[in-house]
């Protein structure tokens, strides 16, 4: 691929940075506010995210994509830097994208393999909902921003992590805080393989060179067929899941009004 024909869109997400090779393989590397920084996650890249999955999806040239994140994490710290106090901020703030987030991410017509470098504790769904999910030994897994910080699991996890780990598994998880590290994560069906840090991103590419290799509709097809299940699932509870962590929120800010906090 020549600098000409870089897609413009590869460009534009303060937050992600993509490359694709000859082979059509696109590495999609989140990252924070520095391309070089790992994910310190703000409403910014929630709106990247959203957008970046759409644009990813409409381009036909790419055959196969790989996520990962930058540094030692793929997710693991957050600024709250939005100010949700009436049903009008929430839905500007998170509801409007939250909905969109995985559904677009869903739409990705291409297989997608999941490189988890580090410790992901905030969205790792986005991590642990592709196809093959690859991870550092390093890496650990957890929902971190919801119950144990007050808040209503309903921005997906609820739908994710019972997906994966079973009724009983996913609501400890979610109820606990709980923690996973890379080999009982292996073991629960949550990755697929366990890697050194320094073998990860080469055997996600191995995958995806492999997969991006097949005819493109039936790489295509085959993503579909085996993300459908997630999609109803998503269609099914994120909306609902949403309004209910908003009204948790407003509940929480109107109590604390009320103490004078």
């Amino acid at each position: 691929m020549t600098a000409d024909e870089r897609p413009d869109y590869f460009d534009a997400f303060p937050t992600i940075a993509m490359s694709r090779d000859s082979d059509g393989v696109l590495l999609v590397r989140l990252h924070g506010a520095d391309p070089d920084t790992a994910v310190t996650y703000t409403a910014q890249h929630h709106h990247d995210w959203c957008d970046g999955f759409a644009a990813i999806g409409d381009d036909r040239d790419n055959r196969a994509v790989v996520l990962t994140g930058t540094g030692e994490s793929f997710i693991d710290t957050m600024v709250y830097d939005m100010d949700l106090r009436t049903p009008g901020d929430w839905d500007e703030g998170v509801y409007f994208d939250g909905k969109r987030m995985l559904r677009r991410l869903l739409d990705i017509e291409v297989p997608v393999i999941a490189a988890v470098n580090g410790p992901a504790t905030i969205h790792a769904e986005l991590a642990v909902m592709s196809d093959i999910t690859l991870a550092s030994s390093t890496a650990t897994f957890q929902d971190a921003p919801h119950v144990p910080n007050g808040t209503v699991p309903g921005d997906g996890v609820h739908i994710v992590w019972l997906e994966l780990l079973g009724i009983n598994r996913g609501r400890y998880f979610l109820l606990t805080g709980q923690t996973l590290d890379a080999q009982e994560a292996l073991r629960l069906g949550v990755v697929n393989e366990v890697l050194p840090s320094d073998q990860l991103l080469e055997r996600a590419m191995e995958h995806a060179r492999r997969l991006a290799a097949l005819d493109p509709v039936v790489a295509r097809y085959t993503r579909v067929v085996l993300t459908q299940r997630y999609k109803r699932l998503v269609e099914e509870g994120l909306g609902y899941g949403l309004a209910l962590e908003g009204l948790g929120a407003l509940s929480v800010i109107s109590a604390a009004g009320r103490h004078g906090e």
